[in-house]
Order: structure tokens, then sequence, then C-alpha cells
């Protein structure tokens, strides 16, 4: 049974980590309202994009001349999956849900018999996956020195990742980040980058006809590879509001923990201090009683 001078250390310890987790929730509490807000503001943008983008590949996916970042290399052997995760942990488990939805990835890969590798976004990715397939890890993007997260820093990813499928290293190219839904729901989510995959949402107006000038061909030359890296700034912001929204859940639960244990500590330590009091009260009781 623990000393009382064990528990009182103990129950010190416990109220100086509650502070931490305290801390920390406000802080990522700061930094998702920001966060939030960039990613929802990113949506509209990204969806109209998306859907100017169907139409226009929609009219040239047809055609001979049509981009190869739009039709492919025409095969499917070699797969490059982009993992997107946080630089730093305490954030529950949103950094494994995603490294766990490329797991997956890469198992269906190989049962396939396809060829995989791997580029990492985050030093938490990039660790957990390398355990297990380090011999697939192709590069490595550390952003642990952004403060916050600009279209530059994805138009760097968007740079590497095209030239290596101008130097015929992949076939296709898939990312994986979590979707910000709420401070309690982020959603693991691959998106296909490359060959460009738009959807269109059904919206009349995106899917008016139109007469384009220059031909849809160069102008998707132009416009295809920006798309690539509005998606990577998309899938970004996304992963910066999860992550924030996360690692303030987490805290909020570690808070709440600390509480419940030093509770439970400060009974116990009541209990014994009491127990103590009693013996010493019977050891002189009985001192008493012997004279």
């Amino acid at each position: 049974m623990p000393s009382l001078k064990d528990l009182k250390n103990r129950i010190a310890s416990v109220k100086s980590t509650r502070k931490i987790t305290k801390a920390m929730q406000m802080v990522a509490a700061a930094k998702l309202r920001r966060a939030q807000e960039a990613a929802e503001a990113s949506r509209p943008y990204t969806e109209r994009f998306n859907a100017v983008m169907a139409g226009l590949s929609a009219a040239a996916s047809g055609s001979d001349s049509a981009p190869k970042l739009l039709s492919g290399t025409g095969e499917d052997k070699v797969h490059l999956l982009v993992v997107m995760t946080a630089e730093r942990g305490l954030c529950g488990g949103f950094n494994s849900s995603i490294v766990k939805l490329a797991r997956a990835k890469i198992l269906d890969l190989r049962r396939k018999g396809k060829t995989i590798k791997i580029l990492t976004v985050g030093k938490k990715g990039r660790d957990q996956l390398r355990r297990d397939y380090g011999d697939l890890l192709i590069g490595h993007v550390d952003l642990s020195a952004v403060k916050r997260l600009s279209y530059p820093d994805a138009q760097g990813i968007a740079k590497d990742i095209l030239s290596r499928f101008e130097a015929s290293e992949f076939d296709v190219a898939t990312i994986f980040f979590s979707r910000f839904e709420s401070v309690i729901s982020q959603i693991p989510t691959e998106t296909q980058i490359i060959p460009a995959k738009f959807e269109d949402e059904g919206d009349s107006e995106a899917t008016t006809v139109y007469d384009y000038e220059p031909s849809e061909e160069e102008i998707l030359a132009d416009l295809l590879p920006r798309g690539v890296a509005t998606q990577i700034f998309s899938a970004l912001l996304e992963n910066g509001a999860s992550e924030q929204g996360a690692r303030m859940a987490a805290m909020d639960n570690a808070t709440r923990n600390a509480g419940d244990m030093i509770e439970k500590l400060s009974i116990q330590y009541n209990r014994s201090r009491q127990a103590a009091i009693t013996n010493e009260l019977i050891e002189i009781i009985s001192g008493a009683e012997a004279l």
C-alpha cells in the first residue's frame, strides 16, 4: 500500500498534468477556430473549380489530344499513395485513422499485384508506416516549421508529385487525409488526383454547355496542374482543422480523466491518513491503559 507521501506526490503530479492538458485544450480550441474557418472557406472554391473541371474533362476525355494528367498513362501498375498526417501527436486517433485507411489500400493493391510507392506528409504518418512499409517510402514532406498553411506549401507538394509523374515513376496517385466534420467527427478520406477525377455535383449552371477558346485540351493542360495543387491544399486545410478538433477532444478527455484520478487519489489519501491517525490513537490509549 502506498504511503501518505507517495499518494501526496501522485496527487501533485496528476494536478500538474491536468494543468498541461487544460492549457493544450484551450490552445487547440483557439487554433481550431482559425483552421475551421480556413477549411470551410476553401470548400466553395474547390467545389466550383471541380464542377467546371468536370465539364471540361467530359468534353475532352474522348479526344486523342487529352492531357496526360487527365487520360493517364494508359496503365494501372504503379500507385503512389500520398499519406497526409500531423507533425505532432496527442490528438487521439486522428493520425492512426488516416494510416489505417492507407494500410487497407496497400493491402488491397498488393492482392491485385500492383507496385506501391508512398510519399508521406507529416512525421506521425511516416513513423507509423515506416515500421511495416519502410521499403515503400520514396519521400517525405516536413511541414513542422510551417506555422500557418498557405497555397505555396501545397504547390511545393504538387510540384514534387507532378515531376515524379512526368518522369513515369507512377501511374495513379491517391491522397489520404481527414475531412473535418465537427470537433468529435473527422472522416478519413482517400481521393485520386492523378489521373484527375472531378465529380459534377449536378449544378445546373455548372452543366451549361459552353464554347471554350482556346480548346478544352489547351485549357485543361494549364488548369490540371493547378487542380492537383488545389486538391492538395484543400486536403491540408481539412487535415489542419481535423487535427485541432481531435486534439481539443483528446485533451478534454485527458483533463476529465485527470480530475477523476485526483478525486480517487484524494479519497485514498484521506482514508490512509484517517487509518494512520486511528492507529496512533489506539497506541496512545493502549499505552495509557498499560500504565
